[in-house]
């Protein structure tokens, strides 16, 4: 660049030399006119020198350095993040300490079809209706045949003979109608369970607010080998795909099991509202009477990272460093219970992602710089 704008300087010079030179020859008077060739010169070979300089670039264009948000610190990386940082990516924190907390036992839930519960209910409401129509006909049939035989002599044999077999069918009849009605309660009480079973022959209240689809029934498998104590009224089931979970009201045990699961069953009622629809299977939490020692980590708090699920807690000033969860942590009132932190622990339950994307980034390579 410097060769080419000197020759393009003396390129001029040399034409303003060769056009002064015929201004002379033509009109000597033009000389005191023509510029200083001193100065001319100056300029022009000034001129490349100040278009190669390059203009300083404004402040607000230079390169900024990148802040470092993190430091390794005890075998550990450990995130900074001041107040104004915390608030601005949405850091929540909340201090938790250790106590003694029941565990859930993860269950599977299934929305039961109520058909069969419509149909016994139905069967036993008519068997009933049979029952007093023939209690009716054979309490006639009785009066007849024993007004027949205090007739005496006034009533022929077989008008007597007539009214005994009429009012012997009719027995026969309610003692069928009667068999039939034990038989329906029975098969309510197996089916069903002694809650179901009893409000089914009663109709009352339970059976028809789910025949209505108030209410639906939810069986409850425990998981093969594991056993409650006690009656396991607090019980909630996820509703998907949110999985939030909504509350359910204990019945009684189920007469039979989940054939996919083999353990053992028992039966909840949920609100028709809920979100849940009968043949939909859930997973299902029952609080048991067992407890553990730790702290409380909301399911919120937890993210999965390099096969691992983990939770951050704060560690010195203005710092959070990465905690594994146990693979095998118990849970309780839907959050993990974590019983290897010892004392109050200040955890983070808003904005995890954030600071997992800030650590993630410090540790990925840096861009090889190019030199082409």
């Amino acid at each position: 660049m410097k060769g080419r704008g000197s020759s393009q300087a003396w390129l001029v010079i040399a034409l303003v030399l060769a056009l002064g030179g015929l201004v002379l020859a033509l009109e000597p008077r033009l000389v005191s006119r023509l510029p200083d060739l001193d100065d001319l010169f100056a300029r022009f070979a000034e001129k490349p020198a100040a278009a190669r300089a390059p203009s300083p670039l404004p402040e607000s264009k230079a390169e900024a350095k990148p802040v470092q948000r993190t430091a390794l610190e005890n075998g550990r990386v450990v995130v900074k993040l001041d107040a104004d940082e915390r608030a601005r990516i949405g850091v929540e924190t909340r201090r938790v300490a250790p106590g003694s907390h029941r565990i859930e036992i993860q269950a599977y839930g299934s929305v039961l079809d109520l058909a069969r519960v419509t149909e016994l209910t139905n069967a036993y409401a008519s068997a009933q209706a049979a029952l007093q129509t023939a209690q009716a006909k054979a309490e006639v049939s009785k009066s007849a045949f024993q007004r027949a035989r205090n007739l005496g002599a006034y009533a022929t044999q077989v008008q007597v003979e007539t009214a005994e077999g009429t009012y012997q069918t009719d027995q026969a009849t309610l003692s069928a109608a009667q068999s039939q009605l034990r038989t329906l309660a029975a098969t309510a009480q197996q089916e069903w369970g002694p809650v179901i079973g009893k409000a089914i022959v009663e109709r009352s209240v339970v059976v028809t607010r789910l025949i209505e689809r108030v209410d639906f029934l939810v069986q409850v498998t425990l998981p093969p080998g594991e056993t409650l104590k006690g009656r396991p009224d607090t019980a909630f089931a996820e509703v998907p795909p949110q999985s939030e979970r909504v509350a359910l009201r204990y019945v009684s045990p189920a007469t039979r099991t989940d054939q996919r699961i083999q353990g053992v069953s028992l039966f909840y009622l949920v609100s028709g509202d809920s979100g849940l629809l009968p043949g939909l299977s859930t997973l299902a939490f029952i609080t048991a009477d067992r407890a553990v020692q730790g702290i409380l980590v909301p399911e919120d708090a937890v993210v999965h990272w390099q096969g691992g699920a983990w939770f951050y807690r704060e560690v010195g000033e203005d710092g959070f460093a990465r905690h594994p969860l146990p693979p095998n942590a118990a849970m309780s009132a839907d959050a993990y219970v974590v019983g290897d932190l010892g004392g109050e622990t200040e955890i983070v339950v808003g904005g995890a992602q954030a600071l997992l994307s800030e650590e993630a980034r410090a540790q990925a390579p840096a861009p090889m710089d190019d030199d082409d």
